[in-house]
């Protein structure tokens, strides 16, 4: 593998994980992602090109505005840093590939969709719901290897795959809401995580729509427990179960398909 190309595409996730963190900012908001140019959210000034540097800036300013001294919140660094570590993982697993470009712009979208949920509590239809109607067309251009045996290849196979996976991931999501509405008598699960199910089931498809699920829960079940015995959560205060399932699927979208062997083989022994 090129190390020059993994170097390029890490470098370019930062740059784009800009844009990511004042897609996180702005839209749950109703503000433009255009205009205004960013600005430090404390005294306004518009920041200048050094201290748009992805990850460094950050860094070299020690999480202080140049100009007011605010204090920057950690979620940009992140962000950044994600997003390059998603380009560069996502490069050296797939190659130059269909697959690439499919699995670095879907890590993008669950990335913003998580850290909105984590910061506002809100899974957001303006996100949600044209992600669900692009899912189906970029599945066309990757078929799954399960469909093509049944002669569902492109590009039938993709879209079939796509659906079957949404609703399952919809319907399994749906029963667990009003399982825990009747039990608790509100909202456990929220019906914003419903529709995420959904979308997590057309962009993993059928195969990986419940691995995803699964490892979303099992990762808040965990911090959750170590929130609580930490004492820095409520028992009743509820966790943004969206960001979760978003780390899941991004997950899943790019070792799914080796965990899924590697417990099937572990029943198989």
């Amino acid at each position: 593998m090129d190390t020059a190309l993994v170097i390029i595409f890490a470098l370019f996730g930062t740059a784009l994980g800009s844009f990511l963190n004042v897609c996180i900012d702005r839209l749950p908001v109703d503000r433009s992602i255009l205009r205004p140019p960013s600005h430090c959210d404390s005294c306004q000034h518009r920041l200048s090109p050094a201290d748009l540097v992805p990850v460094f800036s950050y860094l070299w300013l020690r999480r202080r505005c140049r100009y007011c001294g605010a204090l920057i919140p950690w979620r940009p660094f992140w962000v950044e840093l994600g997003t390059g570590l998603l380009f560069a993982l996502s490069y050296l697993y797939f190659g130059l590939s269909v697959s690439f470009v499919v699995i670095a712009f879907y890590g993008c979208l669950f990335l913003v969709i998580g850290f909105i949920d984590l910061e506002h509590h809100l899974i957001l239809n303006k996100i949600s719901y044209p992600a669900m109607v692009l899912a189906p067309v970029i599945a066309i251009f990757r078929p799954p290897s399960e469909l093509i045996a049944l002669n569902l290849a492109w590009p039938w196979g993709g879209i079939v795959s796509s659906l079957m996976g949404g609703a399952m991931g919809f319907l399994f999501l749906l029963l667990a809401y009003l399982l825990t509405f009747a039990i608790y008598k509100r909202e456990a699960i929220g019906f914003g995580d419903v529709k995420l199910a959904g979308l997590i089931g057309l962009v993993a498809g059928p195969q990986l729509v419940f691995l995803a699920l699964t490892l979303g829960a099992i990762l808040g079940g965990v911090v959750g427990i170590i929130l609580l015995l930490l004492k820095l959560k409520e028992r009743k205060e509820p966790l943004p179960f969206g960001s979760f399932l978003a780390i899941a699927t991004i997950l899943t979208l790019v070792w799914g398909s080796a965990i899924l062997n590697w417990y099937l083989g572990l029943l198989h022994f």
